[in-house]
């Protein structure tokens, strides 16, 4: 069968294909440490499946609304409100399966054939896709350690042509773990309301902060009727099953999304969605509990890997994955990833999963328990230090 040429334009996931390499050799008896996937380890908490049981024997297993149950969209019109503290209600909000729609449908919906799309490098690999796939040119604007992987404001002043549509932002960030400061964002938009860009801010990670408070550019002067919020209850609800999102969008654009949920998803489950109220208006503790755990295990992994010979590793303000430097080992970032899964057992993702930029990195979900991370550093350390001298000295 003959596909369509803009298929070829389409990119994937690099860590459902390690995943896929990481079970076949558990499949050959293989003990494999998983420091691959994005994917919190803990359950989602008592409270949210309870909503959902009792949502299903209550009859919430028909259609809804496309652009989701009106009291999902005003919960999450009022929690944005208050995390975010801009005036929004639930006309601004369209309800999806997963945070993933809310990347497709935007680009989709405002990225013309040629127009630039500004996006972090490294960053999450479907940014440059969906660029890519609906016809625009993808702009990709490095993320440097020495700048603690946060955006050097000169360099995107210089990115912006007048081709430029859109501009895509991530803080906390996924891979690097970085955090965007409020000087950062209020120069940013500062940027964007002089050269007329639409943001799309992916604020997936918000409630997995370690220091501080977060912050979305939405909430500075002039970038609310700007800036799309794309957020979700995968990560910070461990919700990753249930594809459950959400964006955050001026009126018009909020009816062009509608629309394209129409037209490919119909809507989200009506029983996920009651599940999704229970989250945001239901106990914290889960969430506190399991950000805790987090900071707990990022000063092990980071700690263990600067520990390691040809390893450098900034320890990561939000998020839950480390992004090490890795270029003192002499080996590129897919030789070492390829490497410590064969012979260390340890599943991890090269830096270029997440773009060229990505080159002389690794990136480490400490989304595992602490024993598991500490016998995974160990692990990596032994493989690495049995590297030929000339590679780990160089």
């Amino acid at each position: 069968m003959r596909l369509a040429q803009r298929m070829s334009r389409l990119g994937t996931e690099t860590a459902f294909e390690v995943l896929a390499r990481a079970k076949a050799l558990e499949a050959q008896g293989r003990e494999i440490i998983h420091l691959e996937i994005g994917e919190p380890d803990f359950d989602t908490p008592a409270h949210i499946k309870a909503a959902a049981v009792r949502a299903l024997e209550e009859g919430y297993t028909h259609y809804t609304p496309a652009a989701g149950i009106p009291a999902l969209r005003e919960t999450i019109a009022d929690y944005i409100r208050r995390t975010r503290g801009i005036p929004v209600g639930r006309e601004n909000i369209v309800v999806v399966p997963g945070g993933k729609p809310i990347m497709f449908f935007t680009i989709l919906a405002l990225v013309e054939e040629g127009d630039e799309v500004i996006y972090p490098n490294p960053g999450f690999p479907i940014y440059e896709s969906m660029i890519h796939f609906v016809g625009g040119h993808p702009v990709p604007l490095r993320l440097r350690m020495e700048n603690e992987f946060r955006v050097d404001v000169e360099e995107l002043a210089q990115l912006i042509t007048p081709r430029t549509r859109m501009l895509i932002l991530n803080s906390p960030a996924n891979p690097t773990g970085g955090v965007l400061t409020r000087e950062d964002l209020a120069a940013i938009a500062e940027l964007c309301l002089k050269h007329d860009l639409v943001v799309l801010s992916d604020e997936i990670y918000s409630r997995i902060l370690y220091e501080g408070e977060h912050l979305s550019i939405a909430s500075f002067p002039g970038m609310r009727e700007r800036t799309i919020i794309l957020d979700g209850f995968s990560k910070t609800y461990a919700m990753t099953g249930w594809r459950l999102g959400y964006g955050v969008m001026p009126e018009p654009l909020a009816e062009a999304v509608t629309r394209l949920m129409i037209n490919s998803n119909s809507c989200t489950a009506a029983f996920t969605q009651m599940a999704g109220i229970a989250a945001l208006t239901g106990p914290q503790d889960d969430v506190d509990r399991m950000v805790a755990a987090f900071r707990e295990r990022r000063e092990v992994m980071v700690e263990g890997l600067n520990r390691i010979p040809g390893f450098r590793c900034l320890k990561p303000r939000g998020a839950f994955y480390a992004f090490p430097n890795i270029e003192g080992t002499g080996m590129s970032s897919r030789e070492l990833a390829s490497y410590l899964l064969e012979e260390a057992g340890v599943a991890v993702l090269s830096g270029t999963a997440f773009g060229e930029y990505g080159e002389g990195f690794l990136r480490l979900s400490f989304a595992n328990s602490v024993e598991n991370i500490r016998k995974a550093l160990e692990r990596v350390e032994k493989a690495v230090r049995r590297l030929p001298v000339r590679a780990a000295a160089s």
